[in-house]
C-alpha cells in the first residue's frame, strides 16, 4: 500500500525528537486480581523519522530502568532487582520499529522491544493526535500508542500466590506511550 503525504493533513516528512516535557512512557498491570497498578519511566528518548510514504517511517526508542516511578519507592525498588527488571545488567528498555502499516483504518507500528535482555516483537496500536506549531515556531506531532504484552515472555516471572487463590500480579502489562514530537530536520 503506498500512502503519500498529502492525504494526511500537516504532515511533514523528516527527523522527529520527542519533546520528554510533553511525553508520557506508562504502563499498568493487573494487581490483586481486582485492580491496576500504573507506573512510568521518568527518563527516556525517542527518534521518528517520517518518510515520504508515511508507512516507510521509522521509529527507535529507549527507557532507563532505573527510572521506574510507581509512585511508591519500596515498590520501584523491587522493580529494579533481579525479580523484575534487573536494572544494573539490564539497564534500558529499547524499542526498534521494523514496519508500519494499516489495518481496517487504523495504524499498527511492529517492532523488536528488548526488555531485560529478552528481545520480542511487538505490535503498537497508533492514534495519531495531529499536527501544530507550538509558541515559539517549533512544528510538532502527537500520539499515542499502545501494546500489551506477557511480562514473563521478557523473563519478569516474579509473582506471589495469594491466601484466596490466584496471584499478586497479571499476566499482562499494557504498555501506552503518549508523544509530543518536534521536527528537527
Amino acid at each position: 500500500m503506498t500512502l503519500t503525504a498529502d492525504q494526511i493533513p500537516g504532515y511533514r516528512a523528516g527527523t522527529w525528537k520527542i519533546d520528554a516535557t510533553h511525553s508520557e512512557v506508562g504502563f499498568s498491570i493487573r494487581h490483586l486480581a481486582i485492580s491496576k497498578v500504573k507506573g512510568k519511566f521518568e527518563d527516556f528518548d525517542a527518534t521518528f523519522v517520517t518518510g515520504e510514504n508515511p508507512l516507510d517511517s521509522t521509529v527507535t526508542a529507549t527507557a532507563e530502568v532505573v527510572s521506574v516511578n510507581t509512585n511508591e519507592k519500596n515498590r520501584d525498588g523491587h522493580l529494579r532487582t533481579g525479580d523484575f527488571f534487573e536494572a544494573e545488567q539490564f539497564p534500558q528498555l529499547t524499542f526498534t520499529s521494523n514496519g508500519v502499516r494499516v489495518v481496517d483504518g487504523d495504524f499498527k507500528v511492529d517492532g523488536d522491544l528488548t526488555m531485560r535482555g529478552v528481545t520480542k516483537p511487538v505490535t503498537f496500536d497508533f492514534e495519531f493526535g495531529g499536527f501544530g506549531e507550538d509558541p515559539y515556531g517549533n512544528y510538532k506531532a502527537g500520539f499515542t500508542a499502545k501494546s500489551v504484552v506477557k511480562r514473563e515472555d521478557f523473563g519478569l516471572t516474579w509473582n506471589a500466590p495469594l491466601e484466596k487463590g490466584g496471584f499478586l500480579l497479571g499476566d499482562d502489562v499494557t504498555i501506552t506511550i503518549d508523544v509530543q514530537a518536534a521536527l528537527v530536520s
